[in-house]
């Protein structure tokens, strides 16, 4: 069970959202970089990064960053936020990505997904970003009709390495995980499911290693190890147990 911990990009600094909206940003860090190799030394694994202005603009704008946070870091990082086409697949992956994380096009050309894995295998991980348990795209600026077992059930047998799943009426308030959802997507399909959105404290850490999340690879957090709700080394110690 991995913690993945969250390094949100907007302007070039590590912020967090509330509820998605971005005139809702709190800077946790300056120097994004420097808060991925805080997150090494931590103990961490793993780093899951989302370019926020980019999963708006449709295209890279954090770039720069991203670069300076696989320089800093040997974890494998995955990467989400305006990444639509192959040639922008392709070239993430060159730079050192270890997953690239595709969310509107997995709406708008689920095509172009099955050809990525296929491309790519391994490397392709799909964000499923709810409201409501409606899919959201465009940086969650739009909320389509389409539920969201139904978009991952689309990718059964392509090779999705894993599906992160956000309920975006949680992200960033601390509500916790809406385990009842995460849990049910995850019991509907054979891809590892990733937990996203609200992770609030120790709570939410204890409740993944409970028999039924087992499905789960692990979850992400973001505010609350910037905020420390969760204690990074007790909640890797508790997961460890439980592996």
């Amino acid at each position: 069970m991995i913690l993945f911990p969250a390094i949100d990009l907007k302007g070039g600094e590590c912020v967090r959202l509330k509820l998605g909206d971005m005139n809702e940003a709190t800077v946790y860090n300056r120097d994004p970089a420097a808060q991925a190799k805080a997150f090494e030394e931590q103990g961490f694994a793993w780093l899951h990064v989302v370019d926020l202005d980019g999963a708006f603009a449709g295209e890279s704008r954090n770039g720069a960053a991203v670069e300076a946070i696989l320089r800093a870091t040997r974890n494998p990082v995955q990467l989400g936020g305006g990444i639509r086409s192959l040639a922008q697949i392709e070239a993430w992956l060159d730079k050192g990505l270890a997953r690239v994380i595709l969310g509107t096009v997995a709406v708008r050309d689920p095509e172009l997904v099955r050809e990525a894995c296929r491309l790519f295998p391994g490397r392709i991980a799909v964000g499923i970003d709810a409201r409501g348990g409606k899919v959201a795209v465009e940086g969650w600026a739009e909320t389509s009709d389409l539920e969201a077992v139904e978009l991952a059930r689309r990718f059964e047998g392509a090779g999705v390495a894993a599906i992160i799943y956000t309920d975006i009426d949680r992200d960033g308030v601390l509500k916790g995980i809406n385990w009842p959802a995460t849990i049910a997507l995850a019991q509907a399909v054979s891809i590892p499911v990733i937990a996203s959105g609200g992770l609030a404290s120790m709570a939410d850490i204890e409740r993944m290693t409970m028999p039924d999340a087992a499905k789960l690879e692990g979850a992400i957090s973001g505010r609350a190890l910037y905020d420390g709700r969760i204690d990074a080394k007790a909640a890797l110690k508790l997961l460890s147990k439980a592996a």
